[in-house]
């Protein structure tokens, strides 16, 4: 049984996944950005983009507003403007990547209204999209312009604030995406409903954990200096040569150390782990003694691998001290953790019923 079945709406379909591709492309073009520190580079940006600098005057001018920077001042005050270029053109890239998606999900929409391809119950799905979408592009500027202020950092907060936006962008995508194209299951093949309770306790755990892991991976204020906690206790299963490092508690109360202190938060994302671990053999064990359809176990199937994968690459990523390739191939597992569990309940959860019928 084909996934997208070859109907009229195929084109949309397309779109769609074209968008939760390229949401995908920004979000590890975003983690790159962030890993190479260019994320502060370009200090100003219009409505409608720019050209990137195309001769030594323009490359010039640029550097000169990057040198007006806080982080230029307090932090890379040695710079030189050839170093300048390769950040700047990373966070160009981010940024241009993000203008051509809004572009895509544009144009997509025209062309299907111009061709009246949209139903009335089709126009929620569309104001959610495009709502999420604006949501996406401004808190990035407000991640973005919060580190041109006085201190050339970025809050952990307002970072796993825009991860989880495009992570909420994609699901929404991605669930438009599925119900257009889904095709009926029938029900004698599914008592997946067995399953739910299961799956969503799975996939809120593992939101908590992409949430801590941009913690880990952004700015923490520590006593004289911003901080990374994925940079510190670059050893396991232990921090160091404990198994709960001392600075683990060094802040005073609960949500102080698992929010605001970089050992802490870096402890709560190891612990996270093993709960995403529990949190799949539950789903395994209770999935293999259920008659599922073959979607559903594809669901389930994605779900062993992509964590067995995951935890690997995090502790990897962590042992080797954050290497650029190693963090990015880190976060596409979260990605694709976090894609499967989407289609994994809406397999579960979906009533056979398309959002727009086979023609």
């Amino acid at each position: 049984m084909k996934l997208f079945p070859n109907t009229v709406n195929n084109t949309m379909v397309r779109w769609l996944l074209l968008g939760c591709s390229m949401i995908y492309l920004m979000v590890v073009i975003g983690c790159l950005t962030r890993l190479t520190h260019s994320g502060l580079s370009i200090t100003d940006w219009s409505f409608m983009g720019s050209i990137p600098p195309l001769n030594e005057q323009m490359w010039q001018d640029r550097f000169h507003k990057y040198q007006e920077s806080p982080e230029f001042e307090k932090i890379n005050y040695t710079m030189t403007i050839d170093q300048f270029k390769p950040i700047f053109l990373w966070e160009y890239v981010h940024r241009m990547t993000g203008r051509t998606m809004m572009y895509i999900f544009l144009i997509g929409f025209v062309y299907f209204l111009v061709r009246k391809k949209i139903r009335k119950d089709m126009w929620k799905w569309f104001g959610g999209l495009f709502a999420l979408g604006i949501m996406q592009a401004v808190i990035g500027w407000w991640m973005v312009y919060s580190g041109l202020q006085k201190q050339p950092a970025v809050s952990h907060y307002r970072l796993a604030t825009h991860l989880m936006s495009a992570f909420s962008l994609f699901a929404f995508t991605f669930w438009f995406a599925l119900k257009v194209s889904h095709e009926a299951v029938e029900e004698t093949e599914n008592n997946g409903n067995k399953l739910r309770r299961s799956v969503i306790v799975f996939f809120l755990v593992l939101v908590l954990q992409i949430v801590f892991g941009a913690f880990t991976a952004g700015y923490v204020e520590g006593n004289d200096a911003h901080i990374r906690p994925g940079h510190i206790f670059n050893t396991w299963p232990k921090m160091g040569n404990e198994w709960v490092a001392e600075q683990v508690t060094m802040k005073d109360g609960f949500f102080a150390n698992v929010l605001e202190n970089p050992s802490g938060i870096q402890f709560t994302h190891r612990m996270l782990a093993l709960a995403v671990v529990l949190a799949l053999i539950n789903v395994w064990v209770r999935s293999n003694k259920l008659q599922l359809n073959k979607r559903q176990q594809k669901g389930v199937t994605f779900l062993i691998y992509g964590v067995t994968v995951q935890f690997a690459l995090g502790v990897l990523t962590l042992v080797y001290q954050v290497p650029v390739i190693m963090g990015a191939l880190h976060q596409t597992g979260a990605f694709f953790l976090f894609a499967s569990s989407v289609y994994l309940i809406f397999q579960l959860y979906n009533k056979n019923i398309s959002l727009i019928g086979n023609h």
